[in-house]
């Protein structure tokens, strides 16, 4: 009998493993297909006003309502959704790409060099990066491109330290110790043998930075510091939305802060499933 019932139980945890994967899977196709396809087909002029139509509720005509100027706010959140993800994608590719290469060679130089980069990292560790972050934005007008250089210079951190902790561990493997007594060279050991074995952990760090990198626009577009106030993004949006909110007009906040919240638990499930896969004995025992 207690066999059959930890068997169900591993049943249910793939079962409800598999549930999680295809509904983060379908989540993240729609929003992939709402930005791509949306603004070619239906043009939002950024700056038009109607007054008249000003802070309507949900209806069949406008399903998610209007915002503060009348503009409608399903239009409005895919725009900004648009914006905020090509912040994070961008963003979260360059701090990859500097994570990796700082920790890749912090690991294979070792030494002062190693010692030096890691303090490096310590530095910019100690600062609250919403701070950095603050402070480097704010030495550019407005605008998408500086948002991206302050979110990517202030989320390489955590890379860097991944990458460094796989290469020391990779380099103690036998093919690298078979490669060095081969003749082979430090810069051949380090492009043909340990950077790939680095790859799968720095692109899910990558992913994972993406949904971060959103977060990170919006706080700084909710502060006045990112994007200017007329081009949508979902910071904008839900900074726009306070005065609304206080006057009990729920839906300019609401639907702006579901498409930050839905594409972030979308792709924390899979990266949730990709790392079980590179690490499989972490998927065996969550399969007991």
């Amino acid at each position: 009998m207690a066999d059959l019932a930890w068997k169900s139980h591993g049943r249910t945890r793939r079962s409800t493993r598999t549930v999680r994967i295809t509904v983060s899977a379908v989540t993240v196709a729609a929003v992939a297909l709402a930005v791509l396809l949306v603004p070619p087909l239906v043009q939002l002029d950024q700056q038009a006003v109607d007054l008249s139509m000003k802070l309507r509720p949900p209806s069949l005509a406008h399903p998610f309502g209007t915002d503060d100027v009348g503009r409608d706010l399903l239009l409005r959140c895919v725009y900004g959704l648009r914006v905020s993800l090509l912040v994070g994608l961008v963003a979260a590719l360059v701090a990859t790409v500097i994570g990796t290469v700082v920790g890749a060679a912090a690991a294979v130089a070792g030494g002062w060099t190693d010692r030096v980069l890691m303090r490096l990292v310590d530095t910019f560790s100690s600062v609250p990066h919403l701070l950095l972050g603050i402070f480097i934005v704010a030495m550019f007008r407005p605008g998408v491109w500086p948002v991206i250089v302050s979110v990517a210079l202030t989320h390489w951190l955590s890379t860097a330290r991944i990458v460094r902790s796989e290469v020391l561990s990779l380099r103690s493997r036998p093919y690298v110790d078979a490669a060095i007594s081969g003749g082979a060279s430090r810069w051949r050991v380090t492009v043909r043998h340990l950077l790939p074995g680095v790859l799968p952990q720095a692109g899910l760090a990558a992913v994972l930075m993406v949904p971060h990198a959103m977060w990170h626009e919006s706080a700084l577009s909710f502060l006045g510091l990112g994007l200017p106030t007329h081009q949508a993004s979902l910071g904008n949006l839900v900074q726009s939305a306070r005065g609304s909110l206080l006057a009990g007009d729920w839906w300019p906040t609401l639907f702006p802060g579901l498409f930050l919240i839905v594409p972030t638990l979308a792709v924390a499930g899979l990266a949730g499933a990709w790392r079980e896969r590179i690490n499989p004995r972490r998927r065996s025992e969550l399969m007991l």
